[in-house]
């Protein structure tokens, strides 16, 4: 009898012993530790915790728990230590090996059968939570029956369908590109909860852990038309939901991987940092809540958070993930890791000594190139004004929208991409992928082919030529390539100048037709004489159509059909497919193969609302122009219609209004009243793939290849945005020797001819 029960107590300390000794996944000693004490210093993580733990003393009163409820349990128990909790975890997780499968019946039916799919990556992550904070009240055979369960029922399906040589019947762009770090990661997230029973459970982590590197470069695939996985600045091509999901699950692993293995050398992964900035340049800060660039099937509600705070947990401190964190740690959205979820929560980090952060290191505006994503904004303040621009690739999350654009401003987003539906809904195939749902040009009512969303689009769009100086701001989006059925030239160029955005749709087809552009909004919208007024609340933008031509100035549309026509449609809401949203279209009477749609977005606000920009027309042979006027400055903005594509084998040569140039686009800022004649009088300098500027056959900037500028002018100092060919020389005039030339930031060595007045220095890229 004595033996029995020393040979009992051994037994006990030992499970005990080893309990004490584990390395949890989420909630270790030191997370818990941690969020004790911000429990007794912030009050606000103090009703965060009561919340959670009422959410926890609920799910006792029910009959029954499920796999996700692991999550409230499972914080519970770890941070009070009341078994009732842990009682309850191990019926469910007992519950949950009982099953056939953990995989959905949909996915079960195919030929071949997926048996580890999102079901499955689901319920292993509950499970292994579960598990790990469950371990310590476990006996060892429930331990080992548990473990053995979800190996069988989670690792294994997963293992099988993504990995193993003998069974794989995946690749990374399987099911769009999240899936497998859903499927695999989570897999490799519950074999290190197991691995203290299963003995191969190490090995398999291991093995998922050295595949991160070849699904984050996977560079995609051109007979498939599957696009690369991560864009080589950073960003994920499936939306602001998708990047997020699909990367917090690697970083979950990592992060657990870390906790529970420290001794393994983890790979290197540089697109970490790069998705953390993809995040913070691709959201909308208001003083309510922050926003998101929701192209595709995204959400505006979506963000980074989870991927940012994991990174934060993983050691990667910057001031800009604190500042963003605290942007977006409330509230509490699907898949996000915000404060008001669980493991939000036991992650959430100390900034109780962060140092003050008033914006991101970064800059204000941003190009994915690879994505074919930009968003530009004038500042990182709340409730200011962010343009997002779409132009790249159509698949599966992506939708058939290039040249797409929505803009954020005053707190509101007033211009908007149409959004999406519940994938089961018809509607979601019908309309919210396809071209209609989206501020795109068409030709005869049609852009993109509407098979492109499921099959992938052969020649993607692009973005190019991101300048941005604090007065001006420029890119242009190449629509062509998936459009390139109906438009043979598909361009749109963005110039944004103080409070005016210029949006300038260059549009030509293989025969006569009715070109039209699109316009969803929320909110309120009226046309007022020359503008088209889009307002929510204390947010309003003006849109003025300005080429072809305007709006009718008074009078009824009968009376005026030469002029631009606004033509009210019906779309779908976002995430709500049973009701309607309007929205316009704008076009011309004419009939025609090539066209120029210019129009205006002034932006409203407090500074401006009793003294609006002056924006005119005026135009001359082979070129149209539009002249704003504010703050104390006149700009003048040319097109070269004898630069947009209808000149080959020579240069597109154009005199406009006395200034020689072979530009696509310019603009020259005077101040305001000043001779705009006078070349002594420009402020500000701005060319779209041009290589030269003459006045009165004197150049003031030239070069021997087309290039784009953005030049301030500070008496004889110039400060200069370019990009052009690798290397370039560039000459610029100047009355006296420069002092200096800022090219991109940095100085340029000048070697100035006093004979000529130009300095002339090189451009590297």
């Amino acid at each position: 009898m004595k033996k029995h029960l020393l040979l009992i107590i051994i037994c006990a300390f030992s499970i005990t012993a080893s309990a004490q000794g584990r390395k949890y996944l989420l909630h270790t000693d030191a997370n818990i530790s941690r969020l004790k004490e911000q429990i007794k210093n912030d009050p606000e993580v103090k009703k965060v915790w009561e919340n959670q733990l009422q959410k926890a003393e609920d799910m006792l009163k029910r009959e029954r728990s499920s796999a996700p409820d692991l999550q409230e349990l499972g914080l519970a128990y770890r941070m009070t230590g009341d078994s009732r909790f842990a009682e309850r975890m191990k019926q469910v997780l007992l519950n949950s090996i009982s099953q056939q499968t953990w995989e959905g019946q949909d996915l079960l039916q195919r030929s071949p059968p997926w048996k580890g799919g999102l079901g499955t990556a689901h319920t292993s992550y509950y499970m292994a939570i579960g598990y790990d904070c469950a371990y310590n009240y476990l006996t060892r055979s429930e331990r080992k029956q548990i473990a053995e369960g979800i190996v069988k029922l989670g690792i294994k399906p997963a293992m099988n369908d993504w990995l193993s040589p003998e069974t794989n019947i995946h690749t990374f762009d399987t099911m769009g590109h999240n899936w497998w770090s859903a499927c695999v990661d989570m897999a490799g997230f519950a074999a290190l909860a197991v691995k203290g029973e299963i003995p191969e459970a190490q090995k398999w982590a291991n093995e998922i852990s050295e595949t991160v590197t070849e699904w984050v470069n996977f560079s995609g695939n051109v007979m498939d038309n599957k696009p690369r996985t991560f864009g080589r600045d950073g960003g994920f091509y499936e939306s602001i939901n998708y990047a997020g999901f699909g990367f917090s699950q690697y970083l979950l692993f990592r992060y657990a991987f870390q906790n529970v293995l420290p001794e393994v050398k983890l790979p290197e992964v540089p697109a970490m940092e790069k998705m953390a900035d993809f995040f913070i340049q691709t959201t909308y800060y208001t003083k309510d809540t922050p926003l998101s660039v929701n192209f595709g099937d995204g959400s505006i509600k979506r963000n980074g958070n989870s991927c940012v705070l994991l990174l934060w947990n993983l050691g990667v401190h910057k001031d800009r993930y604190a500042w963003y964190l605290q942007k977006t740690m409330r509230g509490s959205d699907k898949e996000g890791l915000e404060m008001d979820s669980p493991q939000g929560l036991i992650l959430h980090p100390d900034f109780s000594n962060q140092k003050e952060v008033k914006a991101p290191d970064l800059p204000e505006s941003k190009l994915f190139s690879d994505l074919g994503w930009a968003t530009l904004r004038n500042s990182w303040k709340d409730n200011a004004t962010m343009l997002g621009i779409k132009c790249g690739t159509t698949w599966n999350h992506a939708h058939a929208d290039a040249g797409s654009f929505i803009l954020f401003h005053n707190g509101k987003n007033l211009l908007i991409d149409s959004g999406n539906s519940s994938y089961g809904r018809p509607e979601y195939t019908e309309y919210y992928c396809q071209s209609e749902a989206h501020n795109v040009a068409l030709f005869n009512g049609k852009a993109q082919s509407r098979k492109d969303p499921y099959f992938g689009v052969k020649n993607e769009g692009h973005l190019y030529n991101l300048l941005e100086t604090d007065k001006m701001k420029y890119i242009y989006a190449d629509a062509t390539g998936p459009t390139s059925q109906w438009f043979s030239r598909n361009y749109r160029h963005f110039l944004w100048i103080g409070d005016v955005i210029l949006v300038m749709d260059d549009l030509e087809s293989y025969e006569p037709g009715k070109f039209e552009w699109l316009l969803h909004y929320n909110g309120e919208s009226k046309r007022r004489g020359l503008d088209l007024s889009v307002k929510d609340g204390d947010a309003e933008i003006l849109v003025r159509p300005l080429y072809p031509e305007t709006f009718p100035d008074g009078g009824l549309p009968h009376d005026f059909p030469e002029k631009m026509r606004l033509e009210e449609k019906s779309g779908l809401k976002d995430h709500e497919p049973d009701v309607k949203q309007p929205y316009w279209s704008i076009s011309h009477f004419q009939e025609t193969n090539r066209t120029k749609f210019i129009t205006a977005i002034t932006l409203k606000n407090d500074q401006n609302k009793d003294k609006l920009p002056i924006i005119e027309r005026f135009d001359g042979k082979n070129f149209l122009g539009i002249r704003i006027t504010q703050n104390g400055q006149t700009t003048e903005i040319y097109l070269n219609l004898l630069a947009d594509g209808r000149i080959k084998h020579r240069n597109s040569l154009n005199v406009m209004n006395g200034w020689d140039t072979d530009a696509y686009l310019m603009a020259l800022t005077f101040p305001e009243g000043a001779d705009t004649g006078n070349p002594k009088n420009i402020k500000r300098l701005f060319i779209s793939d041009g290589s030269y500027l003459r006045r009165n056959g004197k150049p003031l900037i030239h070069a021997l290849s087309k290039f784009f500028t953005i030049v301030d002018f500070d008496g004889d100092n110039r400060n200069m945005q370019f990009q052009g060919q690798d290397e370039v020389t560039v000459s610029m005039y100047s009355e006296k020797n420069q002092k200096s030339v800022i090219v991109n930031g940095k100085k340029a060595q000048v070697d100035y001819n006093s004979d000529s007045k130009l300095s002339k220095f090189v451009v590297k890229k």
